[in-house]
């Protein structure tokens, strides 16, 4: 992908990229109304793949789970009473406390980019459904141009790659988890797939 890109050079494997990040970040924002859960039912993947079973074992729990159960089940995952079984921050993974050094390395990050968070959002802009609602969006372009490749990867290894892994596999392995451990089963593989291939991307975004 040459340095500037532009909306017709987005690649159609960008596009599916930007659509998983896009549903992950909807599926972890809130629960899943009627509408998603459906379309998660319906969900098709590729059974030579270990992203494509994941995707596919999603569907087949989502055809089986009903919208009140589902609600429940984020309610008890990510709000509980007080807080939930998990705090799907990037500060509370990488020191241990919220509201730290990385909230304001991606603030910093999101100005130079041009992303402002939704005025009717007051969380923490490092939550894990921001982060996959930012990467989908430089790569389709929606803060701006497009985001290079280089500037994909340095985002990524910034404020995504050093704890998403992590988070996804907690997720599949929660108490409360039902469909929510195949939505981390799903996020785990896709987070793997992505290091990997932007670790083996040449080049590095000027800073």
């Amino acid at each position: 992908m040459s340095d500037q890109v532009t909306m017709q050079d987005i690649a159609s494997e960008d596009r599916l990229r930007a659509d998983l990040y896009n549903y992950l970040g909807l599926m972890l924002a809130a629960p899943p109304n009627d509408m998603l859960l459906a379309q998660t039912a319906g969900l098709s993947g590729d059974s030579e793949t270990d992203l494509g079973r994941a995707i596919a074992s999603l569907a087949k729990v989502a055809r089986v789970t009903k919208p009140k159960a589902v609600v429940s089940e984020f309610n008890a995952l990510f709000i509980g009473l007080g807080r939930g079984e998990l705090l799907p921050y990037a500060s509370y993974y990488l020191t241990g406390f919220l509201n730290e050094k990385p909230l304001a390395s991606l603030r910093a990050d999101m100005a130079a980019r041009g992303i402002a968070r939704a005025p009717n959002v007051f969380e923490p802009e490092d939550n894990i459904a921001s982060l996959m609602e930012m990467m989908a969006g430089q790569i389709m372009g929606r803060f701006g141009r497009p985001a290079t490749v280089a500037e994909q990867k340095q985002f990524f290894n910034k404020h995504i790659g050093p704890w998403a892994v992590h988070f996804f596999s907690d997720l599949e392995a929660a108490k409360k988890s039902v469909l929510y451990a195949s939505v981390g089963q799903v996020g785990r593989v896709f987070m793997e797939i992505e290091r990997e291939a932007f670790r083996m991307s040449a080049g590095d975004a000027p800073q």
